[in-house]
């Protein structure tokens, strides 16, 4: 009978393991001989002892190093997220106002992510707290389908500034923020205070944003209709090439033009062409949604360029995870249409300081028809507020939905956009 324990090696076993490397050896046996004291040992058990005993060190080692290899890396790829995130202009705006909305109607937004999306024309980078804010826009996303509708408010919009029956155009909000507040908290409760929504972030771009998103994504596909564009287009390029920095050519071609990001800041300003304002706002629309489309299939060289770009002339309330968040999905985001609000309205101009207005025959009505193409919500009944608010427009201009004017402005609209707009244009009268 062997004088060795079933969980030691033989002394074959032993010459065995010495003489090939590479056999395989009882796990067992193995634990066994490294538990025992040197002094313990035989000449032979000392040899392959202090060969596993180097072995193992050789792989602890290994093993360390690519623990050190992985978080380096780790490192590296958050130091590289944050050094980027953190060219952004990160800008606590507080608690927004909301109405006072039933509980279903807070259920229902409860489904949706609502940003308030601001293009600010103030003449000087990379200041957001205030200015003219040219483009105001709703970008609602449903939580579930990641469909986004975009909603634009025409800037010249008769809307309440304040809550207390201050009667303005809407972009009057960004740029006269009151008691130490920031433009982007104004206009977000004006936002809210007429629409019955619940924004709570907002984003807001300068001039030289638009122009760094285009040119990263490689330009945009833009049909050009008429000499006249061409002419406002050009007449831009100088100031908009002194303000970025870039130069660009002119445009001398109507039809399809590709467009680099001075020619298309330039084609978004137009406004003094058939269509006016209504037009600006579809042509803003109409860049923005090229972007996006191709930011959703673009290379890792160009959303780098974009970024880099781009960041530093962002400014937001959204937090870095939510920033975040809402990029690493952007490629299941689909665009499901645009619109321009108040779909049913009536131009008109006021002594100062109002002026030409665009006047929404009425809030109340067109607040319904938000609803129902942001949410799919065919019945809803707005709050209080925005009856209270739809009745004092309606007293100060003596409009209401019966003088309504369609301005062909359906046509602009996109998606699911364009069949809310052409329902609300059957029942609008074409002329004055």
């Amino acid at each position: 009978m062997s004088r060795y324990d079933d969980d030691e090696f033989t002394p074959e076993e032993i010459r065995d393991a010495l003489r090939n490397k590479k056999k395989k050896l009882d796990k067992r046996k193995k634990k066994a001989l490294l538990k025992k004291r040197k002094s313990d040992l035989s000449p032979m058990e000392l040899k392959l002892y202090k060969r596993l005993k180097a072995k193992s060190r050789k792989k602890k080692r290994r093993v360390i190093l690519i623990i050190e290899i992985i978080v380096i890396l780790l490192l590296v790829g958050v130091f590289y997220v944050w050094s980027k995130i953190g060219k952004i202009n990160f800008t606590k705006i507080g608690k927004t106002e909301k109405n006072d909305l039933d509980a279903e109607t807070e259920q229902l937004l409860h489904g949706y992510t609502n940003i308030a999306l601001f293009g600010i024309d103030n003449r000087s980078n990379g200041n957001f707290d205030t200015g003219n804010s040219d483009a105001l826009m709703v970008a609602s996303i449903n939580n579930d389908t990641k469909e986004v509708r975009i909603v634009s408010i025409y800037r010249d919009s008769f809307l309440d500034m304040d809550g207390d029956g201050k009667l303005r155009k809407c972009n009057y909000a960004y740029n006269h923020p009151e008691d130490g507040r920031k433009g982007p908290q104004e206009a977000i409760d004006m936002i809210n205070r007429n629409l019955d929504l619940d924004i709570e972030d907002y984003v807001t771009v300068d001039f030289k944003a638009l122009v760094d998103a285009v040119d990263a994504v490689g330009g945009v596909d833009i049909n050009i209709e008429s000499t006249q564009e061409i002419k406002y287009l050009n007449d831009y390029m100088n100031e908009v090439e002194y303000i970025t920095g870039k130069d660009s050519k002119r445009v001398t071609n109507t039809g399809m033009q590709h467009l680099d990001g001075v020619q298309a800041l330039c084609y978004c300003r137009i406004r003094y062409t058939s269509g006016g304002d209504f037009k600006r706002a579809a042509r803003q629309r109409t860049v923005l949604t090229q972007i996006f489309e191709k930011a959703k299939t673009a290379s890792a060289g160009q959303i780098n360029e974009m970024i880099d770009g781009i960041f530093p002339e962002i400014s937001t309330s959204l937090s870095a995870p939510e920033l975040i968040g809402l990029a690493t999905n952007v490629k299941s985001y689909k665009l499901a249409g645009t619109l321009g609000f108040p779909m049913d309205k009536r131009t008109a101009t006021y002594d100062p300081p109002i002026r030409s207005v665009d006047v929404p025959c009425t809030l109340e009505s067109n607040v319904k028809k938000v609803y129902a193409y942001l949410f799919n919500e065919n019945d809803y009944d707005p709050s209080e507020k925005v009856k209270e608010i739809s009745s004092e427009i309606q007293k100060y201009t003596g409009f209401d939905e019966s003088d309504a004017v369609n301005y062909g402005d359906d046509q602009y609209a996109t998606g699911d956009g364009s069949k809310a707009a052409s329902s609300t244009s059957d029942d609008t009268s074409s002329d004055n």
